[in-house]
C-alpha cells in the first residue's frame, strides 16, 4: 500500500507540483490534479487516467476551490495528503504604484491560496479520525526579506506564520502540517532569474525529498538542506552586512520585465504597455 493513498495537489501544471503529482501516480495514489492549464493537466493524467481527477479553479476563489473539494470527497472519499504548492513569483517596487497590484495578487495565490486549498477539507480529514497530512510549500525566502522581492517574501512569511497556527491547532488531531521551505528549483518560476541560485535543484529530486519527509512527520523541510544552513550561516551576520551583501546581488524581473514568469489574474498598469 503507498504512503499516501488519495491525495490533492494545487499548481499541478509544472516544476514541482507536476513533479508530485508523477510520484503518487507511480505510488499508486489517486491524485486531484489542479492548475490553470488543462491541456497541461490533461497530459500528465495520461499516466493513469482513472487514478486522475482535472480541476481548473483560481485557488484564490473560495467558492471555487469548495466545489472542487466537493466532488472530490463525493467521488474518492476523504483525501490523506493535501498540497498547497500552487505559487507565482516575481519582483516587486513598492515606489511603482502599478506593483501594489502585483502584492495584491501574489499574496492572494501564495497566501489565501493555501487557506482556501485547506478550508474545504479540513473537517472532513478531522472527523475521519485517519492520519492526513496538509502541507504548505513556502520558501526560504519567507525567512529573510530580500531587496526588490517584498512581495513573494512576505506571502511566504506570512505562510509561514499561518501554518505554525494551523499546526498548535492540530495538534490534539491525527492531521500533520508541514512548511516546506524550497531554496532554488529548476522551475520556470527560476527560469528568468539572472543572479545565483546555490543548491538549484531539480523538480523531481524535490518532490522526492518532499515526500520522503511528509511520511517520516517531518514538520519542516527545506529543499535542499544545504541551502537551509547557508541562509541560517547569513542570518548570524549583522544586518547592515546582511542587506549589503543582498543588495549587490541582480534582483528579481518585476512583470513588466523581460524575463519575468506570468501571474495569473494579474490586472494592472504594467499589462497595457
Amino acid at each position: 500500500m503507498p504512503p499516501f493513498q488519495r491525495a490533492v495537489i494545487t499548481g499541478a501544471c509544472g516544476g514541482l507540483g507536476q513533479a508530485l503529482a508523477r510520484q503518487l501516480l507511480d505510488s499508486g495514489a489517486k491524485v486531484a490534479l489542479v492548475g490553470l492549464n488543462l491541456e497541461a493537466l490533461q497530459s500528465l493524467a495520461k499516466l493513469a487516467p482513472e487514478r486522475c481527477r482535472i480541476y481548473t479553479p483560481d485557488v484564490s476563489n473560495a467558492a471555487a476551490m469548495q466545489a472542487m473539494a466537493a466532488d472530490f470527497l463525493q467521488h474518492w472519499g476523504v483525501p490523506d495528503l493535501v498540497i498547497a504548492n500552487a505559487g507565482v513569483a516575481g519582483g516587486y517596487e513598492t515606489a511603482d504604484p502599478a506593483d501594489l497590484a502585483v502584492m495584491r495578487r501574489m499574496l492572494e495565490i501564495n497566501l489565501l491560496g493555501v487557506a482556501t486549498t485547506f478550508q474545504p477539507f479540513l473537517s472532513a480529514m478531522q472527523h475521519s479520525g485517519q492520519k492526513g497530512a496538509l502541507v504548505g510549500v513556502a520558501s526560504v525566502a519567507g525567512w529573510r526579506g530580500m531587496p526588490g522581492n517584498g512581495a513573494y517574501c512576505a506571502s511566504k512569511a506570512g505562510l509561514i506564520a499561518y501554518l505554525q497556527s494551523l499546526r498548535a491547532e492540530l495538534r490534539p488531531t491525527r492531521l500533520t502540517v508541514h512548511t516546506i521551505s524550497p531554496g532554488y528549483l529548476r522551475t520556470a518560476l527560476t527560469a528568468g532569474n539572472t543572479f545565483a541560485m546555490p543548491g538549484l535543484l531539480g523538480p523531481d529530486e524535490a518532490a522526492r525529498d518532499l515526500l520522503r519527509g511528509v511520511a517520516q512527520g517531518r514538520e519542516h523541510i527545506v529543499l535542499p538542506r544545504r541551502i537551509g544552513w547557508l541562509s541560517r550561516a547569513l542570518s548570524l551576520l549583522p544586518a547592515r552586512w546582511h542587506d549589503r551583501i543582498l543588495l549587490g546581488q541582480p534582483r528579481k524581473p518585476r512583470a513588466h520585465q523581460a524575463g519575468a514568469t506570468p501571474i495569473p489574474g494579474l490586472s494592472h498598469p504594467h499589462d497595457k504597455t
